[in-house]
């Protein structure tokens, strides 16, 4: 015999006004807010003494690296306030860069780089300002938590005033002749109201003072726009020298393999022929005609090692022509619409033309389209390349793949790749480079 089940009953989740002082966030952060005073204090003394110690000692050796140091020390105080907002705020902060040695390393070379290192007086920064503003928050912090859930549970402990103070509970009012305690009913059901109050409102001071917090971590102890710039360009530098190797690793490979093999072969079959001249006419004719074929076939693999490089209709006429002829040689029929007011900078041309070329390439080998469309148009300062196809989708920017590699190459040149390809299709990646024009 089944059973009929009723309707379920859903409890509706409380508001967030009443969940907001039992959350784990509020915890954290007012644990955050606690721990800050106590090592804000001891951020703020060993700063100001070992800075002051180097400024004092400036004029001697000893100087400079005891000033060295202590801008060090900043660096390492820093390090344990990104640990505890990230455990504690969930701010994720990325570490500054290394200090950079000057003058060829050494001992000198590292004091020389901390000192030239403006995130490392930032750090020192932070040591300073951050002890005023972690007093005032760990007061107002403490003040509204403790009188909030103080006055809550008023009537629960309210018996401790006649049995070990002799009074008849809080003192709301006394000048010496008259007093007023909170010791009736209503006067502890209206005290547990007030603090009911502060235990709703403490949890969003709570927040309001972190997010200060969290202001002075962001802007003074992540690294510097210029830094991550310095550190985003050097790694772009590594990338396209390592395409730049693999590209000539490729192009010797394909000389190697393919148009000098073939040039030595027709040497060799030029020199039987030379002879057989003499001898055996036709043979001779046999041969220099098989050679023939060979020069033919090793014109057209340097044609194609020379489009791989750099293309001539590329430079003669431009994207329009160039993409006509990359998707006249793909496998599935390709619509190619190019609405660019004047051509971009060569550099950024031959990008654009090799990601296309790069994309239609995909499309021939793993697709399985019946059709594709390639659109090239500009916007502002932005050359916007984008490739679809109805097949069967699922690509991916996966490392190792041939699209985290052109990803890749565009990045080292501010380029950004966007794909869009879900299980069955339809595939559309999308391309933005800077103009340069």
């Amino acid at each position: 015999m089944a059973l009929a089940h009723g309707p379920e009953i859903r409890h509706p989740r409380l508001p967030v006004a009443l969940r907001a002082p039992f959350e784990a966030r509020t915890w954290r952060e007012f644990g955050y807010l606690l721990i800050g005073l106590p090592l804000s204090i001891l951020y703020f003394g060993l700063s100001i003494a070992m800075v002051s110690l180097g400024a004092g000692l400036v004029v001697t050796f000893l100087g400079i690296p005891v000033l060295a140091a202590a801008l060090a020390m900043c660096r390492g105080f820093g390090t344990v306030e990104r640990v505890r907002a990230r455990g504690l705020l969930g701010v994720d902060v990325a570490d500054p860069s290394p200090v950079r040695s000057r003058s060829g390393g050494g001992l000198m070379g590292w004091v020389g780089g901390v000192l030239k290192s403006g995130e490392s007086w930032r750090h020192f920064l932070y040591s300073l300002v951050h002890m005023p503003w972690a007093i005032f928050a760990f007061t107002v912090a403490v003040v509204f938590w403790t009188y909030g859930w103080g006055l809550l549970t008023y009537p629960l402990w309210r018996w401790v005033f006649p049995v070990y103070a002799g009074v008849d509970g809080l003192q709301l009012y006394g000048d010496g002749t008259h007093s007023f305690y909170l010791d009736s009913p209503v006067e502890m059901a209206v005290t547990s109201l007030f603090g009911l109050f502060f235990v709703l409102v403490t949890p969003w001071v709570i927040r309001a003072l972190t997010t200060v917090d969290r202001l002075l971590i962001t802007g003074l102890l992540s690294p510097s726009r210029l830094a991550s710039r310095v550190s985003e360009l050097e790694s772009d530098r590594g990338v396209v020298v390592d395409t730049a190797a693999a590209d000539l690793r490729r192009i010797e490979r394909d000389l190697h393999d393919g148009a000098q093999a073939r040039l030595v072969a027709l040497a060799m079959d030029l020199g039987l022929a030379k002879e057989k001249l003499l001898e055996d006419p036709e043979a001779a004719a046999a041969m220099v005609d098989e050679a023939h074929g060979e020069v033919k076939l090793a014109l057209q693999e340097l044609r194609d090692l020379a489009r791989g490089i750099h293309p001539a209709v590329l430079t003669d006429r431009g994207l329009d022509a160039a993409l006509s002829a990359v998707a006249s040689r793909c496998t599935v029929p390709v619509r190619v619409e190019v609405d660019l007011p004047a051509r971009p900078a060569p550099a950024i041309e031959g990008i654009a033309y090799f990601t296309v070329s790069e994309l239609l390439q995909n499309v021939s080998r793993h697709s399985r389209a019946t059709r594709a469309t390639v659109d090239v148009w500009r916007v502002d300062d932005r050359l916007m390349l984008q490739v679809t196809d109805d097949g069967r989708g699922g690509a991916d920017i996966t490392r190792g793949g041939g699209l985290a590699g052109l990803t890749e190459r565009l990045d080292a040149v501010d380029g950004i790749l966007a794909v869009r390809s879900p299980e069955g299709g339809p595939t559309s990646i999308t391309a933005e480079l800077p103009w340069r024009g």
